[in-house]
Formats: structure tokens, C-alpha cells, sequence
């Protein structure tokens, strides 16, 4: 990737939290916002990354306003009308949606995506420590903390990526995966795919 610097609008959430330590592992510098404090969060700052939370685009540290340097990351969960992702917008930033950057970072990778309404942060952590244990060194990012690395993500150097993938607002499109895990499928987000049928 030509950018050195990553940041989060969002970076607290479970998934944007996991692409975070992805790219705090490979090397990149990391910052990003989230409404309110967490765990999450103040793991991501003992790990390097730089997070505060207001909405004030003075917060943003200096060497992150460079667009040339800088790619940014939100979560759809972010208001089109924020402060900060309306001066990322305007200023010619690369913003992308985190469904977006999980796909461009499993191209080339042999994928193994697990979707499904239940079950998805289980059976993803489950692959992924067969493979850890097996001393395959996937990367992974997951939907919640697997114990074996006391993370939700990790950065492998083999090719093989294993992902959380979520179907809400058809975000797990982005993927073209080798391995599709398909758990089950419920009612649930109907307020975007309005039927079963659509779903």
C-alpha cells in the first residue's frame, strides 16, 4: 500500500479495531476517533495507535493531514455529517468504508470467509486457531477476542486470511472468497433487506 499512515473514524468498534492492529502490526502508524473510550480502545493505545474522542478535526495529528500519506477508514456507523469525515471528503483524502479495505487487503490471499446471522466470531476464531496451532500464520480479523493471541486480529505472513464476514448492507461482497462458510441465515437486518427473500 503507497500510504504510511492509517486513520480510523471509528476505530473503537469491534471490526475497525481488528483492521487497526492489522495495520499497527505491518508497520503503519495508526491513529483514529471514536465517540467514547473502551477497551478496545485503550488496547489500541498501549499497542501505538494515537485515538481521541471528539469530533475536532484539531485533534488530528499533524503528520495524519498529509492525504498523500494518509488513508482513511470509517465504519458506516459514522454520520455523513461528521466534522471529520465531511474535512477528509473535502480535502482529497482516500476514505473508504471498512468493508472496502478488508477487500482490497484480501486480495491475493487465499480467503476463508465465515458469514452467517449466528455464530461467525465462533467459528472464525475456531479456523483461525486450528491454523495458528498448525503453524500456518493466517491473518485474521475477527469479531471478537481469541484468547490463543488476546486479540481480534492478527497480521500473518503467509497467505492465508481468515475473516468475520458480515452481511449487513451487503458489505461481505467485497470479498471473493476461496473458502465461503455459510453458517445459517435468520431475520435479521430486515430494515435493509426488508424479506427473507431479499436476504
Amino acid at each position: 500500500m503507497e500510504y504510511k499512515n492509517v486513520y480510523f473514524l471509528g476505530i473503537g468498534g469491534i471490526g475497525m479495531s481488528a483492521l487497526a492492529r492489522y495495520f499497527l502490526h505491518g508497520g503503519y502508524a495508526v491513529a483514529g476517533y471514536d465517540r467514547t473510550p473502551s477497551h478496545l480502545t485503550g488496547e489500541l493505545e498501549a499497542e501505538g495507535a494515537v485515538v481521541h474522542y471528539e469530533d475536532d478535526v484539531r485533534l488530528i495529528p499533524e503528520g495524519f493531514l498529509d492525504p498523500k500519506k494518509t488513508m482513511v477508514v470509517y465504519t458506516p456507523a459514522v454520520p455523513q455529517d461528521h466534522g471529520e469525515y465531511r474535512y477528509f471528503r473535502e480535502h482529497g483524502f482516500c476514505v473508504e468504508k471498512r468493508s472496502q479495505m478488508l477487500g482490497y487487503l484480501s486480495q491475493g490471499k487465499f480467503v476463508i470467509a465465515v458469514a452467517g446471522t449466528h455464530g461467525k466470531t465462533t467459528v472464525t476464531s475456531m479456523i483461525t486457531q486450528i491454523l495458528i496451532l498448525n503453524k500456518m500464520d493466517p491473518t485474521a480479523v475477527i469479531g471478537g477476542k481469541l484468547p490463543l493471541i488476546n486479540s481480534n486480529g492478527i497480521s500473518g505472513k503467509s497467505e492465508t486470511m481468515v475473516c468475520e464476514s458480515c452481511e449487513f448492507v451487503d458489505t461481505f461482497l467485497q470479498l471473493s472468497p476461496d473458502i465461503a462458510v455459510l453458517l445459517n441465515i435468520d431475520n435479521d437486518h430486515l430494515d435493509y433487506f426488508k424479506t427473507m427473500e431479499n436476504m
